[in-house]
């Protein structure tokens, strides 16, 4: 499990330095496409990030992901993970089927604010990601 949580990590880190360092929108260019989606860039998943796509509420330094998904043995969200724009990883919850809600509280850093990403793991439709400020 600790190899699989370290990739799911230097995915999204990797991602986020790639998406970073270009420039251009992510629309425009997708580095990990078929590897992360997002509400944008849905690939062989379209029609799936309304259930999957993190959601993203900021209050202060408080940020709260929720993904909006049914949990059940078959079908659940494994993960959440909060990134800073640098790729530093704030924090990570896992989540079990039983669990009934895929919801997770991060703090950003004292004084940050720049973007911040938010990723959500389904164990069926994959890595998603959503940017937020």
């Amino acid at each position: 499990m600790t190899t699989r949580r370290n990739f799911l990590k230097g995915v999204a880190v990797s991602a986020i330095l790639v998406a970073g360092s270009t420039g251009r929108s992510e629309a425009a260019y997708t580095p990990f496409a078929g590897v992360i989606y997002t509400s944008e860039v849905q690939g062989r998943w379209a029609g799936k990030a309304g259930s999957h796509a993190p959601v993203v509420t900021k209050e202060g330094r408080k940020v709260t992901i929720t993904t909006n998904h049914p949990m059940s043995e078959a079908h659940y969200i494994v993960r959440h993970t909060l990134v800073l724009a640098d790729g530093t990883v704030v924090g990570d919850k896992t989540f079990s089927p039983s669990d009934s809600k895929p919801v997770s509280t991060f703090m950003l850093p004292e004084g940050y604010s720049s973007k911040f990403y938010a990723t959500s793991f389904c164990n069926k439709h994959d890595f998603w990601l959503t940017e937020s400020m």
